[in-house]
């Protein structure tokens, strides 16, 4: 194939071999050029048959609706225009082409110093992710719209248009004051995670930062931390419990008078990750009412194989850009060297599959119960695996669904379903607050 690997998808391979994963904006490669780029072949749109009683077509009456996809901070402009194909791995056309109908586009600001200066600069990385998203949806107003609501979303969707929502991932960008928390709501923020990599004044990770002095064992929430979830539940914000400590997660839902949701996680009993959540996390949330959102990311999926872990690092010291300051600063040539030699080692050894991912689903179902499980794909901010690794190939994550024995009215419960309702319950909950 002579077509260039599309940046986001080497991201996502990259992400793959990582010994940790990466933050967003490490594993995104090169910008395009701001030229209109040409459409990459619809693998998912093609491979799953559109006849009538087809799992297509069974896909396309769903509504979909995938609950994590990041963004840059030079989205929805001359950098990537989400109005055409792009080689991100969500624009506006993609999700047309994959029956992908609603996502939620995430503000998201990695864990840094925990400090005034601190907090200034993480809330203007989040106003910038803000406006890249409301530059989407002033631009194509006739195309996609934002909700706010699960009404909302319903009028959207019988429009005929996409549905945005938007998702804040890490709370560190609130400072210490929790008047904040009215001001994202204002803007539309529907989800909020209390931490992200990292503990922060809220309270401990599932991933913490030993090298700045977090504590091997969750702290749990803080004061503040408490206060936060009153005050998303005041607001209508879901409370979310992805990249969370496990004492931290539980005490939040405790307090919480709204369900939660964990927007992208995995299922540890399926692979052991920290990232992922336990059987006892899993039956807390449904126990709460709330939905866990099974994340397709290869590197919460299963384990990377260690022979392509090793090819990558060669290919990556090789070309110069073995690391993330080093692939930021490289130009459009080598980076494209590297995702094509990227592409060529994803051929050459095994991949996590749309079949692992939904093994994913299956347990969190067993545990959990159909009524509290849903589906991320953490596309452009490291998520995909072999079979759905663009929005284009939302379909084949439904034909695996239907092959596992899924009837429709269960499959339309986890792609959306089970999530307007966690939705509504947020909103009913702000309303009786007091």
């Amino acid at each position: 194939m002579n077509y260039a690997v599309p940046a986001a998808l080497a991201a996502v391979l990259l992400a793959a071999c990582s010994p940790e994963p990466m933050e967003p904006q490490a594993m995104r490669g090169a910008s395009p050029s701001g030229e209109e780029t040409a459409a990459p072949a619809l693998r998912g749109a093609a491979a799953v048959d559109a006849a009538p009683g087809s799992p297509r077509a069974l896909h396309d009456r769903l509504f979909t609706l995938d609950t994590h996809v990041d963004i840059d901070a030079g989205y929805a402009s001359e950098a990537l225009d989400p109005g055409g194909f792009t080689p991100a791995q969500v624009d506006l056309p993609k999700m047309r082409a994959g029956g992908l109908d609603a996502a939620f586009f995430i503000v998201y600001v990695g864990q840094g110093t925990i400090s005034p200066m601190g907090y200034e600069e993480a809330a203007e990385i989040a106003d910038d992710k803000y406006e890249a998203i409301m530059r989407m949806i002033r631009a194509y107003p006739e195309r996609i719209a934002l909700a706010t609501t699960a009404d909302e979303v319903e009028a959207i969707r019988d429009s005929g248009r996409l549905v945005a929502l938007i998702g804040m991932e890490n709370s560190w960008p609130l400072g210490e004051d929790l008047s904040n928390v009215a001001m994202w709501a204002q803007r539309g923020v529907r989800y909020m995670s209390i931490t992200h990599f990292g503990n922060n004044q809220f309270g401990g990770s599932s991933n913490p930062n030993l090298a700045v002095g977090d504590p091997v064992e969750d702290p749990g929430l803080t004061e503040l931390g408490r206060g936060l979830v009153a005050e998303l539940n005041d607001h209508g914000v879901m409370v979310d419990v992805s990249h969370v400590g496990k004492r931290t997660m539980l005490e939040a839902i405790a307090l919480s008078r709204a369900p939660v949701i964990a927007s992208h996680s995995g299922a540890r009993a399926v692979y052991d990750h920290p990232r992922n959540l336990d059987d006892e996390q899993l039956r807390a949330i449904a126990e709460n009412g709330g939905v866990a959102q099974m994340v397709a990311f290869r590197g919460y999926v299963d384990a990377p194989d260690p022979d392509f872990l090793a090819a990558q690092q060669d290919l990556a010291e090789s070309l110069g850009v073995a690391t993330r300051e080093a692939r930021a600063a490289a130009d459009e040539a080598t980076l494209r060297a590297y995702y094509e030699g990227l592409a060529e080692l994803r051929a050459r050894y095994p991949d996590v599959t749309v079949a692992d991912f939904v093994d994913h689903i299956d347990h969190a179902v067993s545990v959990a119960g159909i009524d509290h499980v849903g589906i991320a794909s953490d596309f452009d901010g490291g998520g995909g695996v072999l079979g759905w690794d663009d929005a284009t190939e939302t379909p084949e994550v439904t034909a695996e669904l239907l092959r596992r024995g899924y009837s429709e009215e269960e499959i339309e419960k986890i792609w959306s379903g089970n999530v307007l309702r966690v939705m509504r319950a947020a909103e009913a909950a702000a309303g009786s607050q007091g």
